[in-house]
Protein backbone atom coordinates (compact mmCIF):
# COMPACT_ATOMS: atom_id res chain seq x y z
CA UNK A 1 0.00 0.00 0.00
CA UNK A 2 1.46 3.19 -1.03
CA UNK A 3 1.56 5.91 1.42
CA UNK A 4 -0.26 9.06 0.73
CA UNK A 5 2.29 11.23 1.98
CA UNK A 6 4.92 10.30 -0.60
CA UNK A 7 6.86 13.08 -2.54
CA UNK A 8 5.78 12.83 -6.35
CA UNK A 9 8.66 12.40 -8.61
CA UNK A 10 10.27 15.53 -9.71
CA UNK A 11 9.41 17.77 -6.25
CA UNK A 12 11.12 18.84 -3.71
CA UNK A 13 10.66 18.29 0.06
CA UNK A 14 10.01 20.78 2.85
CA UNK A 15 9.60 20.59 6.13
CA UNK A 16 10.32 17.07 7.92
CA UNK A 17 10.17 15.73 4.49
CA UNK A 18 13.93 16.53 4.05
CA UNK A 19 15.01 14.38 6.80
CA UNK A 20 13.29 11.13 5.28
CA UNK A 21 13.71 11.59 1.02
CA UNK A 22 16.72 10.92 -0.80
CA UNK A 23 18.93 13.12 -1.52
CA UNK A 24 18.06 15.00 0.87
CA UNK A 25 18.84 12.47 3.61
CA UNK A 26 22.97 13.23 3.06
CA UNK A 27 22.60 16.46 4.95
CA UNK A 28 22.84 15.56 8.13
CA UNK A 29 26.01 12.81 7.59
CA UNK A 30 27.54 15.80 5.47
CA UNK A 31 27.23 18.39 8.80
CA UNK A 32 28.66 15.58 11.15
CA UNK A 33 31.51 14.63 8.87
CA UNK A 34 32.06 18.50 7.13
CA UNK A 35 32.12 19.33 11.25
CA UNK A 36 34.87 17.05 12.24
CA UNK A 37 36.97 17.74 9.26
CA UNK A 38 36.79 21.20 10.53
CA UNK A 39 37.45 20.29 14.07
CA UNK A 40 40.15 17.81 13.45
CA UNK A 41 42.50 20.38 10.58
CA UNK A 42 41.54 23.28 12.94
CA UNK A 43 43.99 20.96 16.38
CA UNK A 44 46.48 20.27 14.14
CA UNK A 45 49.61 21.77 14.21
CA UNK A 46 51.53 20.45 10.77
CA UNK A 47 53.48 22.87 8.67
CA UNK A 48 53.23 24.88 5.87
CA UNK A 49 49.80 25.93 6.41
CA UNK A 50 48.34 27.09 3.36
CA UNK A 51 46.83 23.72 1.32
CA UNK A 52 45.37 23.48 5.51
CA UNK A 53 44.06 26.80 5.04
CA UNK A 54 42.16 25.91 1.83
CA UNK A 55 41.13 22.23 3.69
CA UNK A 56 39.86 24.92 6.43
CA UNK A 57 37.70 26.94 4.25
CA UNK A 58 36.62 24.74 2.06
CA UNK A 59 35.39 22.24 5.51
CA UNK A 60 33.85 26.24 7.20
CA UNK A 61 32.12 26.97 3.83
CA UNK A 62 30.63 23.98 2.94
CA UNK A 63 29.36 23.63 6.71
CA UNK A 64 27.79 26.97 7.07
CA UNK A 65 26.39 26.63 3.17
CA UNK A 66 24.82 23.22 3.63
CA UNK A 67 23.25 24.28 7.09
CA UNK A 68 21.68 27.44 5.65
CA UNK A 69 20.49 25.07 2.43
CA UNK A 70 19.29 22.58 4.84
CA UNK A 71 17.32 25.57 6.63
CA UNK A 72 15.89 26.89 3.36
CA UNK A 73 14.41 23.16 2.75
CA UNK A 74 13.52 22.57 6.53
CA UNK A 75 11.49 26.02 6.57
CA UNK A 76 9.89 25.79 2.92
CA UNK A 77 11.87 29.08 1.47
CA UNK A 78 12.18 27.26 -1.77
CA UNK A 79 9.83 26.77 -4.11
CA UNK A 80 8.86 24.05 -6.08
CA UNK A 81 10.55 24.84 -9.39
CA UNK A 82 13.33 23.46 -11.49
CA UNK A 83 15.53 26.46 -10.77
CA UNK A 84 15.78 25.73 -7.17
CA UNK A 85 16.64 21.49 -8.39
CA UNK A 86 19.33 22.95 -10.32
CA UNK A 87 20.56 25.57 -8.01
CA UNK A 88 20.86 21.85 -5.39
CA UNK A 89 22.58 20.15 -7.96
CA UNK A 90 25.20 22.92 -8.92
CA UNK A 91 25.61 23.63 -4.86
CA UNK A 92 26.61 19.92 -4.14
CA UNK A 93 28.64 19.74 -7.44
CA UNK A 94 30.90 22.49 -6.46
CA UNK A 95 31.05 21.05 -2.80
CA UNK A 96 31.74 18.02 -4.03
CA UNK A 97 34.55 19.55 -6.34
CA UNK A 98 35.91 21.42 -3.36
CA UNK A 99 36.03 18.48 -0.88
CA UNK A 100 38.08 16.77 -3.26
CA UNK A 101 40.75 18.87 -3.88
CA UNK A 102 40.99 19.64 -0.30
CA UNK A 103 40.98 15.86 0.35
CA UNK A 104 43.71 15.47 -2.19
CA UNK A 105 45.66 18.45 -0.42
CA UNK A 106 45.44 17.03 3.03
CA UNK A 107 46.19 13.71 2.07
CA UNK A 108 49.36 14.76 0.44
CA UNK A 109 50.47 17.02 3.34
CA UNK A 110 49.97 14.01 5.83
CA UNK A 111 51.93 11.91 3.79
CA UNK A 112 54.65 13.85 3.31
CA UNK A 113 55.11 14.46 6.85
CA UNK A 114 54.30 10.83 7.94
CA UNK A 115 57.39 10.27 5.45
CA UNK A 116 59.60 13.18 7.69
CA UNK A 117 59.55 15.87 4.74
CA UNK A 118 57.19 18.39 6.55
CA UNK A 119 57.54 18.46 10.02
CA UNK A 120 55.72 20.45 13.18
CA UNK A 121 56.30 23.26 14.78
CA UNK A 122 59.44 24.01 17.24
CA UNK A 123 57.14 23.06 19.69
CA UNK A 124 56.55 19.00 19.20
CA UNK A 125 60.18 17.31 20.10
CA UNK A 126 58.69 14.37 21.59
CA UNK A 127 57.33 10.96 19.85
CA UNK A 128 54.48 10.51 21.47
CA UNK A 129 53.19 14.20 20.41
CA UNK A 130 54.22 14.16 16.80
CA UNK A 131 52.12 10.35 17.04
CA UNK A 132 49.35 11.93 18.48
CA UNK A 133 49.27 15.01 15.64
CA UNK A 134 49.52 12.33 13.19
CA UNK A 135 46.65 10.54 13.90
CA UNK A 136 44.61 13.81 13.92
CA UNK A 137 46.09 14.56 10.67
CA UNK A 138 45.13 10.65 9.35
CA UNK A 139 41.51 10.81 10.88
CA UNK A 140 40.92 14.16 9.25
CA UNK A 141 42.11 12.41 6.01
CA UNK A 142 39.44 9.69 6.38
CA UNK A 143 36.79 12.01 7.28
CA UNK A 144 37.32 14.68 4.54
CA UNK A 145 37.30 11.51 2.05
CA UNK A 146 33.96 10.28 3.31
CA UNK A 147 32.56 13.85 3.40
CA UNK A 148 33.73 13.83 -0.46
CA UNK A 149 31.63 10.62 -0.53
CA UNK A 150 28.65 12.03 0.97
CA UNK A 151 28.53 15.12 -1.55
CA UNK A 152 29.34 13.21 -4.53
CA UNK A 153 26.40 11.06 -3.95
CA UNK A 154 24.23 13.84 -3.00
CA UNK A 155 24.95 15.53 -6.37
CA UNK A 156 24.52 12.44 -8.42
CA UNK A 157 20.73 12.29 -6.31
CA UNK A 158 20.17 15.60 -6.77
CA UNK A 159 21.04 16.06 -10.68
CA UNK A 160 18.75 12.96 -11.57
CA UNK A 161 16.05 14.52 -9.23
CA UNK A 162 16.41 17.63 -11.48
CA UNK A 163 16.55 15.76 -14.61
CA UNK A 164 13.06 14.44 -13.41
CA UNK A 165 11.29 17.84 -13.35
Amino acid sequence: MASTTAQPVGSLPSGLGVCTTVPDVFYLPELIFGGLVWILVASSHVIPANPLGWVMFVSIFCFIMTFIWLMIFLCGGHRNSVSWAAADFVYHFLAAFFYLSASVALAYITCLYGNGLLAFGQSITDLNTFNRYYRIDIAAVVFSHIATLFYFIHCILSAMRWRSF
